[in-house]
């Protein structure tokens, strides 16, 4: 029976999908939820029931329906105003199951068969974050293979990595130059990085670390480059920037799809609109309410206001005040703005232009630049199978340090899980605040967020060094390795802890 249902919804017309996509909008959520998982349920029962179904399931009709029936439900889920379902909640297990990155190449081959990727919310985050990364892993192949040749048969030394030399104190300014001189092909490269007058070795954990430095730099406030919101701790392009900060914004562009393509978490306080815009889709008032909480609970205030004196208990023209270098200036959103008050009748019109005004005029230039570092690394990638929530989290990775949960993932060498030094580590691990959490992750790691996966897909390794000694715990941040002394008290251990895990930078971490 939903083998007919499904065959018949989705070979309707367009304006009539239209119409259910606006009639799904308006169920109750609980409803909405059952349709969706209804839909995955027949997926899944497809996929599993069939004989070698996980390898044919490209002539498949039926899973080509249901999937057009999903996309109709995911489409009624954006048009929701209130109670939404989460990107996860259409996410089909059985799916991770099927070979995705075969599916991923004959999405790209465009050769008109079913392929998953058409449907990429169906498709779950760590599949989504593992295609990225043999996509990646390919091209870096490729540039490997290429310097190789052309060394061979030209005689021409190139280097296969894309290679940084940086000085920790001229991080900004170092890193701009070597990167401006780099051709766009030469930026898929894998990364290595060295810190001038430093011995470390790159094997993964400098490169987390100039990612981590470099991205706490750019967003310095002392650059004037952002406006920072107290309330949401988010920040947003500055209009006020100097031209001199078009490559700045540029550099942060690339440094955000380097850190993508070479799978690095970076600490990027952007909120959601800024990935939405990355991959053009409209901002509306929820993203200021993201960005701005006040300022968008204000302009909502005004929408739901349903008497006819807007006027007279709002008192708002048709322009934006804002602050420049302490003083106050007037920005008219329409031509002779300054003169039009905001009625019953034109409210819509006035937050539809301020959040334009916003996230787009205001900050037109800068965003570009943005745009077009982060385009040099990241455009033409498997990147348009994401939604902004999930690449906000492969960017950020998820705040959230469950040390029970890292505890249970953890692997030991030289160690007995039962001994009293690894006991004394997890009772002072589980005893720190968040932010010594996130230190202590950031120096095993080079990161203070997790994996967007979640701490289960982690590797965390605790490794013996030796007997007490009065030396500091060592961590490879390439392997996400700590290594610790049987030091002789549980005392010893958190004051070597600490001290290490805040005196860390510039060690010559491998």
């Amino acid at each position: 029976m939903l083998t007919r249902l499904y065959g018949f919804v989705s070979c309707l017309a367009n304006d009539i999908h239209r119409h259910l996509v606006d009639w799904f909008a308006r169920d109750p959520i609980d409803l909405f939820r059952r349709r969706v998982e209804t839909v995955n349920f027949y997926v899944t029962h497809r996929l599993t029931t069939k004989d070698n179904m996980r390898e044919q399931y490209p002539t498949d009709w039926a899973i080509r329906s249901a999937a057009k029936v999903m996309a109709l439900l995911f489409a009624a889920n954006g048009l929701r105003r209130h109670e939404k379902l989460s990107v996860h909640e259409f996410y089909n297990t059985m799916v991770d199951y099927v070979d995705y990155f075969r599916d991923f190449q004959r999405w790209q081959e465009q050769s008109g068969m079913f392929a998953f990727c058409q449907y990429p919310f169906l498709i779950s985050l760590g599949v989504k974050m593992q295609i990225m990364e043999m996509d990646a892993k390919r091209t870096m192949a490729e540039k490997i293979r290429e310097a190789f040749w052309i060394q061979t048969f030209h005689g021409i030394l190139t280097d296969p990595f894309l290679s940084i030399h940086v000085r920790r104190d001229h991080l900004i300014e170092d890193s701009l130059n070597q990167l401006q001189q780099v051709r766009p092909l030469e930026l898929k490269k894998r990364l290595k990085i060295e810190f001038a007058n430093e011995d470390g070795v790159d094997a993964g954990g400098l490169s987390k670390e100039w990612f981590l430095l470099l991205t706490r730099d750019l967003f310095d406030p002392q650059f004037g480059m952002w406006t920072y919101d107290d309330e949401s701790h988010y920040c947003w392009f500055s209009q006020f920037s100097f031209d001199s900060a078009k490559e700045e914004y540029r550099l942060l562009g690339i440094v955000l799809g380097l850190a993508i393509f070479n799978n690095v978490i970076i600490p990027c306080p952007l909120p959601l609109a800024c990935y939405k815009k990355l991959l053009n889709i409209p901002v509306d008032l929820d993203d200021l309410k993201v960005l701005r909480p006040s300022l968008g609970k204000g302009l909502q205030q005004l929408l739901d206001y349903t008497g006819n004196d807007v006027q007279d208990v709002f008192l708002r023209d048709f322009v934006v005040e804002v602050e420049s270098f302490g003083e106050i200036q007037t920005v008219e959103l329409i031509p002779n703005g300054r003169n039009r008050p905001v009625t019953s009748e034109n409210k819509e019109e006035y937050v539809r232009l301020y959040v334009d005004w916003i996230f787009n005029r205001s900050v037109h230039t800068q965003f570009e630049s943005f745009r077009a570092g982060f385009d040099t690394v990241c455009k033409g990638s498997p990147l348009t199978l994401f939604k902004p929530e999930e690449l906000e989290m492969v960017v950020r990775g998820d705040e959230e340090i469950d040390i029970a949960a890292l505890q249970s993932v953890t692997e030991y060498e030289g160690f007995d899980p039962r001994e009293p030094t690894v006991r004394w580590f997890w009772e002072v691990a589980k005893s720190y605040s968040e932010e010594d959490k996130k230190k202590l992750l950031s120096f095993v790691t080079g990161s203070d967020r997790v994996s967007p996966t979640g701490i289960q897909t982690m590797q965390f390794k605790l490794t013996c060094l030796g007997n007490d000694s009065d030396r500091l715990p060592q961590s490879h941040t390439c392997f996400n390795q700590l290594g610790l002394y049987r030091y002789t008290s549980k005392e010893k251990l958190a004051w070597k802890l600490k001290t290490a895990i805040i005196d860390s930078s510039g060690f010559g971490l491998k």
